[in-house]
């Protein structure tokens, strides 16, 4: 896993993603091996579609692209109310995610929580 330089900076891209959250990881951002590129993960937000029953969410940072390798959590089995929203991390606690990591989420029950990302690609 190469850090890269982003010193001398080509482009840095605007992207967010919305997606609905099962019972196994569902992947939330992805930087693939050797793409010269590190993500700034600006905001991660979760929202409970449930009109009735919490749900509880654990987002992960996985030592591999595509939910490879081991994850680790920065939110663990947090309960998010029904019709509520946790932010998980936003401007003020944002990091990087480097070569050949990526994030992903579990849910508790499937239908409950939706996730929205949002990060800058910087190449």
């Amino acid at each position: 896993m190469a850090n890269p330089n982003i010193v001398n900076v080509t482009s840095i891209l605007g992207n967010s993603l919305t997606v609905a959250v099962g019972t196994s990881a569902t992947q939330l951002a992805s930087n693939a091996a050797s793409s010269g590129k590190v993500f700034k993960i600006n905001s991660i937000v979760i929202a409970n579609i449930d009109g009735t029953s919490a749900a509880d969410i654990t987002v992960n940072i996985y030592s591999a692209a595509a939910l490879g390798g081991s994850g680790l959590a920065i939110a663990s089995t947090i309960s998010v109310p029904a019709d509520a929203s946790l932010i998980v991390t936003d401007k003020t606690t944002a990091f990087y995610l480097l070569e050949n990591q990526s994030i992903g989420a579990i849910a508790s029950a499937t239908g409950d929580l939706v996730a929205t990302i949002s990060f800058e690609e910087i190449n």
